[in-house]
């Protein structure tokens, strides 16, 4: 380069990438970024996963696929036609929302070979990370998965990926028996959102979900609707001229094939916090409609609603404080942690044994080319005729480990129990440090008391009923997994300041840390959770039921410990919290942490401990599998 300064070996595939995300996307003010964020579409910029150096193959296809999965829906994909179809039930809209992602990725698909193969790759990925190759019945897989799987099926005569069999199997006799006909006709609207949704909202009618679909729908307008389908009868020459002309700017993008990008699993992120703000005032193309309240959440857990995400906000820990601020309240923390020197280095000498991001060094030697070995010069003087020795190092077979520290800034915490959590936060990123283990630091806690922004909206929207989570997150990274900890260990002083901790909602919180963690390249994952005890939020918990952030957490953690790769453990600070999280410890003070905790954090990273916790969570799968 000009400079002298040498490029990185990921560059030039991540503007490969981005010229194939703008091509598609039809968009040349396309802004694509990538990072550890929870990959997706936020208002006019698309975030993907971090490349690492080596650019594995399987990573490659993986990030393509995810740029072609948002790109696609970027260009073929109509927010306000979207909208006016959307069913108002949860487990429809599940259904109605995953069949348009897989409408948008197969015309993709469709039309060029190397981005099906980029999105199946994404969609091979998801599921083998969401674990559904293990379940054995359909209680346990969502409905909206396996109708969106059959459709894509249908669309592109692709079987479903590996991962995802088992998901199609289970619910295919009882999809194919209630919805076989109307599926078999999706073909021919793909190139129609209108009438594709019209014929999606027709299939959750077919599968017995027809009461969840909203009563003012322009599927319920008999009348219109039948003049529709004639117009849209004699309309299909033009809708035939302008899927020509998709072909042909497919043609044009034929140099990109195989550079797409993926995403199978992200259809929940594709509407930017903007859209969502313009929903309740935007009109339908057909006219006015109903009011329609903002609420969205996540497809892995249905029963959790979100009522608006605006307000919420992902912050590093120096944006909400000045630099002086911040290093007077690390010199406090400092005070605290004098006594506590000690512990560090028991620490890291006892995980050091057991920690599995060590890569010990082999060497293969007396080979015709590689690096010079110079133990083995002295045969070139005993004999010049002697051919030099080369060696080269061998590519070992390990896991680096990378761990997350996710630490309730609620205001329970305030006092004594914010100070112990801190001071561990502290000694456990600098042992795992000295162990080569990456290390994140994250906490949580919401930006208002009783509900900020949030709770404004929804008084202003008439009080809707079930708004679900109805407060301001305010989630703080203190340290990403690639920051050296010298550069932002004061970070951690900014939960001394007054005012930071307010309520909790550990369930969300979970997934946004567990999220980051799968953007991860590292073989092994570890999210540590220091609380103590239950979410709380009093603005949500008024307009819901009681258990509502509770029953939410519980989910939240039973689909981490039994779905996913990420390995799941705890501290509780002066409360119990094995009654959320199989593998937890309790302790009081700091202290402790010298003494039984040692032992005790070194077996929760133990492989053996593992392997065994792995072996509990499959036995109940295997029970049921036997009384079958």
């Amino acid at each position: 380069m000009s400079n002298g300064v040498k490029e990185s070996p990921v560059e030039p595939f991540k503007r490969a990438v981005t010229f194939a995300a703008r091509t598609i996307a039809e968009d040349p003010e396309l802004q694509v970024s990538f990072g550890a964020e929870t990959p997706g579409v936020r208002g006019d910029t698309m975030k993907l996963p971090q490349p690492s150096r080596d650019l594995q193959a399987g990573e490659v296809l993986l990030i393509r696929g995810l740029s072609d999965a948002y790109s696609l829906r970027l260009r073929h994909h109509d927010d306000a036609t979207h909208r006016n179809f959307s069913p108002m039930g949860e487990m429809a809209r599940d259904i109605y929302e995953a069949s348009e992602q897989a409408r948008v990725e197969s015309i993709g698909a469709r039309q060029m070979r190397g981005m099906a193969k980029n999105l199946n790759a994404a969609l091979e990925h998801r599921y083998a990370e969401m674990g559904f190759h293990n379940v054995l019945e359909r209680s346990e897989v969502p409905l909206a998965d396996a109708v969106a799987l059959i459709v894509r099926e249908k669309l592109t005569g692709v079987a479903p990926p590996a991962s995802a069999a088992n998901i199609v199997e289970l619910w295919r006799p009882f999809i194919e028996e209630k919805a076989g006909d109307d599926l078999a006709q999706l073909d021919g609207l793909i190139g129609d959102q209108v009438r594709f949704a019209r014929m999606t909202r027709k299939i959750i009618t077919d599968l017995d979900l027809g009461e969840e679909l909203s009563e003012e729908s322009p599927d319920n307008q008999d009348s219109d609707e039948n003049d529709d389908d004639s117009n849209n009868q004699e309309q299909e020459d033009e809708d035939g001229e302008s899927g020509a002309s998709s072909d042909a700017s497919a043609d044009d993008m034929e140099y990109v094939e195989g550079d797409g990008e993926e995403g199978e699993g992200q259809t929940v992120m594709m509407e930017s916090d903007e859209e969502l703000e313009g929903q309740d005032n935007e009109e339908s193309p057909d006219g006015a409609k109903p009011w329609r309240p903002e609420i969205s959440g996540d497809r892995r857990f249905p029963g959790y609603r979100v009522y608006s995400e605006m307000f919420d906000e992902v912050t590093n820990a120096e944006e909400l404080c000045d630099a002086e601020e911040l290093t007077r309240l690390r010199a406090y923390l400092d005070q605290q942690l004098q006594q506590y020197q000690s512990v560090v280095g028991r620490l890291a000498n006892r995980l050091q044994r057991k920690l599995m991001a060590q890569q010990e060094r082999s060497w293969e030697f007396d080979l015709e080319e590689g690096m010079l070995d110079a133990a083995r010069l002295t045969r070139v003087i005993i004999d010049p005729y002697h051919a030099l020795s080369f060696k080269q190092e061998l590519d070992m077979e390990f896991r680096d480990t990378v761990v997350t520290l996710l630490l309730d800034n609620s205001g329970s915490m305030r006092g004594r129990p914010i100070m112990v959590a801190a001071m561990c936060a502290d000694i456990l990123a600098r042992t795992l440090e000295r162990c080569s283990v990456k290390v994140e630091i994250l906490g949580f806690t919401t930006r208002a008391w009783k509900g900020g922004q949030a709770r404004e909206k929804w008084l202003a929207d008439n009080k809707p009923p079930s708004p679900g989570r109805l407060n301001d997150l305010r989630h703080i990274v203190y340290k990403s997994a690639d920051a050296p900890w010298r550069r932002v260990r004061k970070n951690l002083g900014l939960m001394m300041r007054e005012g930071l901790l307010k309520e909790n909602i550990d369930g969300e919180a979970l997934t946004w840390a567990h999220d980051r963690l799968m953007g991860r390249r590292e073989q092994r994952r570890i999210l540590m959770v220091i609380s103590d005890g239950a979410p709380v939020d009093d603005s949500t918990l008024s307009v819901n039921p009681g258990n509502y952030l509770e029953r939410h957490l519980r989910e939240v953690i039973d689909w981490i410990e039994k779905r996913s790769s990420v390995e799941l453990l705890a501290i509780g600070i002066g409360h119990d919290v094995t009654r959320y999280y199989k593998r937890a410890v309790t302790i009081v003070d700091v202290e402790q942490l010298g003494g039984a905790m040692t032992e005790k954090l070194a077996e929760l990273f133990d492989e053996e401990v593992v392997k065994k916790f792995a072996r509990s969570v499959q036995e109940p799968v295997k029970r049921r599998a036997a009384g079958r």
